[in-house]
């Protein structure tokens, strides 16, 4: 079986990270993202899945992404097939440091390539591209793309980075073995509400307290989740061994392995400079598809493999080149 999981985290912390016990009643960092992983779960639990869906708590985080690790090392113990991991870190809030309100803005953080990639994937990568095609950043563009599709009045924001400038959330040590991880949380961050003693200063009310979160926010971002989530479990599974030719000729040619219960699949394209997979072509139940007249210099590739109901897997970047 394969798995795509859900996280929040379970802790939550002060101004000293030591200090256990002081009032640190984690409102926002995150009791607002481990609620919205057990609402996903309440609402997901009433359906049936091709692959399943892992719901989490992880502890931990704030003193180092324990938790994240625990799980991370017993998946791969056990040889899971894990197709992502969508950790939610702070869903609630609204209203940022820098002044602005916003509840339709979002972020989904991805790191670019996976850490554990080998010597030759990287020379591989020098040469034919991919640099910011990781199985992460497709995951990353899954969400982003099902959101606008599904939630249309929300704004997701791909954010080019494993997670916020210097900081750290329980999705990387997935990455770090391997895995498909992102981190999905609000725009603006209210750093007066994180980390901090409950306590009035200079005017300031400091502490992560309930009434600075916004439930109907908490909803939207829940619901962005549980799209998420439906989609894949119902969708086969990504193709493999996806492999792309076309050097110094008119056309790009992509071949891939048949994926079981995928009624075809979907090739996608884009231009190198743009973050987002804006062109794409059902081909059929086809492992192999030419596009003519495509120059491969100009543009990257991926495909998608396609369910009987219509689901999607996330795309893949091609991992190899071949030559006629």
């Amino acid at each position: 079986n394969s798995f795509i999981i859900m996280s929040g985290d379970i802790d939550s912390r002060v101004s000293d990270p030591t200090d256990y016990t002081s009032d640190s009643p984690g409102a926002n960092d995150n009791a607002s993202g481990m609620a919205g992983t057990i609402e996903a779960a309440r609402i997901l639990s009433k359906y049936k899945f091709d692959n399943s869906i892992i719901y989490v708590g992880l502890s931990g985080e704030e003193q180092g992404l324990y938790g994240g690790k625990g799980l991370a090392a017993y998946a791969k113990e056990r040889e899971w097939d894990i197709i992502g991991i969508l950790n939610n870190d702070m869903i609630g809030n609204i209203r940022g440091v820098d002044g602005v309100v916003s509840n339709r803005d979002f972020r989904i953080f991805s790191e670019p390539v996976p850490p554990t990639e080998t010597e030759r994937q990287r020379r591989s990568r020098r040469f034919y591209g991919g640099e910011v095609d990781g199985i992460s950043r497709q995951l990353a563009r899954y969400v982003y793309k099902n959101t606008l599709d599904y939630m249309p009045e929300m704004n997701p924001m791909l954010i080019y980075r494993l997670d916020r400038f210097g900081r750290g959330g329980h999705h990387r040590p997935f990455n770090d073995a391997g895995y498909a991880g992102i981190r999905i949380m609000e725009a603006h961050e209210n750093y007066t509400q994180q980390h901090q003693d409950i306590r009035t200063e200079n005017g300031i009310d400091y502490g992560d307290k309930l009434e600075h979160v916004n439930f109907d926010y908490a909803k939207k971002l829940t619901a962005v989740n549980a799209i998420n989530l439906a989609s894949i479990a119902w969708a086969p599974l990504s193709p493999k061994e996806v492999n792309i030719g076309g050097i110094v000729e008119p056309s790009a040619k992509l071949k891939w392995e048949a994926v079981p219960g995928a009624k075809g699949y979907k090739i996608y394209w884009r231009d190198t400079t743009s973050p987002t997979w804006d062109h794409s072509r059902y081909v059929g139940n086809v492992t192999e598809h030419t596009l003519d007249g495509i120059v491969i210099d100009n543009f990257f590739f991926g495909v998608a493999a396609i369910g009987e109901n219509g689901f999607e897997s996330p795309v893949v970047f091609p991992g190899g080149v071949f030559r006629n």
